[in-house]
C-alpha cells in the first residue's frame, strides 16, 4: 500500500488538506460540549433535582402516567437512540444518493443545538417539555455524527486517520471542559453574578446550545458534499434503501469488517456503560459527593486527551489490532480495579486510567472502521450508519444488562465486574480479525 503525503483531489475537496483536516476536527470541538454538560455533568442533577422539588418526590406526573423521574429520563435517551438505530439506515441511504451528507449533518446539529436551547426554559415542573427537549438533542447529537463519521475517509489518506480520529476527539475533550468549567464557574458563583442558582444552572444548558451551533459552522463551511447528479425524486426513499442494500452487500463480503464490528458491539457495551455509569459507581459505591463526582469528570475528559494521542501512536507503530486490543485489555482490568476498590483517593486512580484509554479507543474504533471501507466509496454514511447502530445498541444492552445484575445482587460491583464478560468477548473477535497496519509498519514493508 503506498503511503503518502500529498493531497488528492475527492469531488470538492483535498485529501490531506491541512484546512479541511481542520475543520473537520473543529465539530468534535463543537458538539462534544452537548456529551459532557448535558448527558455527564450538570443535566442529570439539575433534571433530577428539580423534578424532585416540583412534584415534591422522585415520582413525576408525565402525561398523567406517574413514573420514576430518574427511569423517565433513562427511557427517554433510550428512546432517542432508538429513533436513531431506525431513522439513521435510511437517512444515510439518501445522503449517498443524492450526496448530501452535509445538509444532513446541518440539520441534526441544528436541531440538537435548539433542543439544547429549549433546555433553558425547563424548569422541572413543565416535565414533558423538558423530555421532549432531551430527546431532541440527543436525537441531533447522535444524528449529526453519523454524517460527520462518514467524513473522515474522504478527507485523508489512511494513513493519517488515526492520527486525525485521536485530534478531533482531543479537541472536543479540551472543548467541552473549557466549557464545563466556565458553567460551574457561573453556578458555583452565582450570587457574585446577581443569579439565583437554578437560572445559572440553566444557563449552561443555553451555553452549550450556542456553543454547538455556532462552532459547528466552520465545519459546515469547509466540509463539501460529493455531487452524484441524481435528481430528487418522490422515489428517493427507494434509492436510499437501495444504498443500504448495497452496503449490506459489501459488508457481507468482507468478513475482516464484519468481526470488528462484531468486536465493537461486545468491548463498546463495556466501555459505553462503564463510562456512563463511572459518576453514579462513585456516589453509591464510594459515597461521594456531587462535588467530587464533576471532578472525576473532568480528570476523565481532560486525561482522554493524552490517550487520543498516545493510542493513535501506538497504533502507527504496532498497528490497530495490537493498539485497540491493548486498551480492551487495560478495560478489563479497570472492572476488577472498580470491583475491588474501597477508597476516594483510589476511584480518582482508577478515573485517570479510565480517561486514558477512553480516549484511544474511542479515536481508534472510528479510525480502523474508516480504513476499512472501501476505497473511493461513496456510500460512507452508509457504512457509518451500521457503525452508530452497533454503538447505540451496545449501549442500550451495556446499561440494561448492568441494571439487572446489580438489581439482582445488590450491588453494582457486580455489575462492574460482569463488563469483563463483554470486553473478553470482544477482544476475541477482535484477535480473528485482520486489521489495517500501522503507518510505521507499512514503511517498513514499502520497497
Amino acid at each position: 500500500m503506498e503511503i503518502s503525503d500529498q493531497t488528492k483531489e475527492v469531488g470538492a475537496m483535498k485529501k490531506n488538506d491541512p484546512k479541511i483536516i481542520n475543520a473537520w476536527c473543529s465539530y468534535d470541538w463543537a458538539n462534544s460540549v452537548y456529551n459532557l454538560t448535558i448527558t455527564a455533568a450538570i443535566f442529570p442533577v439539575f433534571y433530577s433535582a428539580a423534578t424532585s422539588d416540583a412534584f415534591n418526590g422522585d415520582v413525576v406526573d408525565f402525561f398523567g402516567f406517574k413514573i420514576v423521574n430518574s427511569v423517565l429520563y433513562s427511557y427517554a435517551i433510550s428512546f432517542s437512540f432508538l429513533i436513531i438505530v431506525f431513522l439513521s439506515p435510511i437517512l444515510s441511504g439518501i445522503a449517498d444518493y443524492s450526496g448530501m451528507k452535509t445538509r444532513f449533518m446541518r440539520f441534526f446539529s441544528y436541531l440538537g443545538s435548539l433542543g439544547c436551547i429549549g433546555l433553558f426554559f425547563f424548569t422541572g415542573a413543565n416535565i414533558e417539555y423538558g423530555i421532549l427537549c432531551a430527546i431532541t438533542a440527543s436525537v441531533g447529537y447522535a444524528g449529526a455524527l453519523v454524517f460527520y463519521n462518514a467524513f473522515l475517509p474522504e478527507i485523508v489518506t489512511q494513513d493519517k486517520m488515526d492520527g486525525v480520529s485521536a485530534k478531533g476527539f482531543a479537541l472536543g475533550y479540551i472543548g467541552s471542559v473549557i466549557l464545563l468549567v466556565a458553567s460551574l464557574v457561573i453556578i458555583i458563583f452565582h450570587e457574585n453574578f446577581g443569579l439565583e442558582q437554578g437560572f445559572a444552572t440553566r444557563l449552561s444548558f443555553l451555553q452549550v446550545g450556542l456553543w454547538w451551533f455556532g462552532f459547528s459552522h466552520i465545519a459546515l463551511h469547509y466540509l463539501q458534499d460529493r455531487p452524484t447528479g441524481n435528481k430528487i425524486t418522490s422515489k428517493i426513499l427507494t434509492k436510499g434503501f437501495s444504498e443500504i442494500k448495497k452496503v449490506i452487500a459489501a459488508l457481507a463480503d468482507n468478513p475482516n469488517t464484519q468481526k470488528f464490528l462484531t468486536s465493537f458491539f461486545f468491548y463498546s457495551m463495556g466501555v459505553q456503560t462503564v463510562m456512563l455509569l463511572a459518576p453514579l459507581f462513585g456516589e453509591k459505591e464510594i459515597g461521594m459527593e456531587g462535588e467530587k463526582l464533576i471532578a472525576v469528570v473532568l480528570i476523565l475528559q481532560i486525561v482522554a486527551v493524552l490517550g487520543a494521542y498516545s493510542f493513535a501512536k501506538i497504533s502507527d507503530h504496532r498497528g490497530n489490532k495490537f493498539a485497540i486490543g491493548t486498551a480492551v485489555f487495560i478495560w478489563m482490568l479497570i472492572c476488577v480495579g472498580g470491583y475491588l476498590l474501597q477508597k476516594e483517593s483510589q476511584f480518582y486512580g482508577l478515573a485517570a486510567v479510565l480517561g486514558f484509554v477512553m480516549g484511544g479507543i474511542q479515536a481508534l474504533s472510528r479510525s480502523t472502521y474508516s480504513k476499512m471501507i472501501p476505497k473511493d466509496s461513496k456510500d460512507t454514511a452508509s457504512f457509518f450508519s451500521f457503525y452508530d447502530i452497533t454503538e447505540k445498541l451496545a449501549i442500550v444492552i451495556g446499561t440494561f444488562s448492568y441494571g439487572i445484575i446489580e438489581q439482582i445482587t445488590g450491588s453494582m460491583r457486580n455489575s462492574m465486574i460482569a463488563m469483563i464478560m463483554f470486553f473478553f468477548a470482544g477482544f476475541i473477535f477482535l484477535m480473528l480479525a485482520k486489521l489495517p497496519k500501522g503507518k510505521r509498519q507499512l514503511l517498513k514493508t514499502t520497497p
